[in-house]
């Protein structure tokens, strides 16, 4: 598996943590930025995290902002994102079971890094049902395809 992952400013120490979590775990990644707490535009580090999922370069990707309301709905601006904001770990693990998120978002003022690390751990280790969830996954990819305007 390899993840993107970023985050803006307010998600940057956060970020820091989680990238300590994957190397202790073996798991490959790469740190899209920002990497200072100097302030930057979420959009600007959530496309490319985005992007390089969409395309299938990484497995999953990882974005933290201040609540992970924000740099999840610029990433769900992608077709084929699906891009889920869980500060618990029921959501993770539902988000991944129920709707195969494929980009994970959080927010640092939000959750601690514990059960960030405890999230990230169960988010990357469960896998699609499939199933009934499959049709509905399904129906969400053919409203990226409509056309109305």
């Amino acid at each position: 598996m390899k993840v993107a992952i970023g985050s803006d400013h307010g998600g940057f120490r956060l970020k820091e943590e989680i990238k300590k979590f994957l190397t202790e775990e073996n798991i490959e990644f790469k740190d899209f930025g920002t990497y200072s707490e100097d302030a930057v535009d979420y959009p600007d580090i959530s496309y490319p995290v985005a992007k390089a999922v969409q395309k299938g370069e990484y497995t999953r990707g990882i974005l933290i902002c201040g609540t992970g309301i924000g740099i999840g709905i610029a990433a769900n601006k992608l077709p084929g994102i699906r891009a889920a904001l869980c500060h618990d770990t029921f959501s993770a693990r539902a988000s991944r079971e129920h709707n195969d998120a494929n980009i994970l978002t959080m927010g640092e003022r939000v959750i601690g890094p514990g059960l960030a690390k405890d999230i990230v751990k169960i988010w990357l280790s469960t896998e699609f049902a499939g199933g009934r969830h499959l049709r509905r996954v399904q129906k969400i990819c053919q409203l990226e395809e409509k056309r109305d305007y």
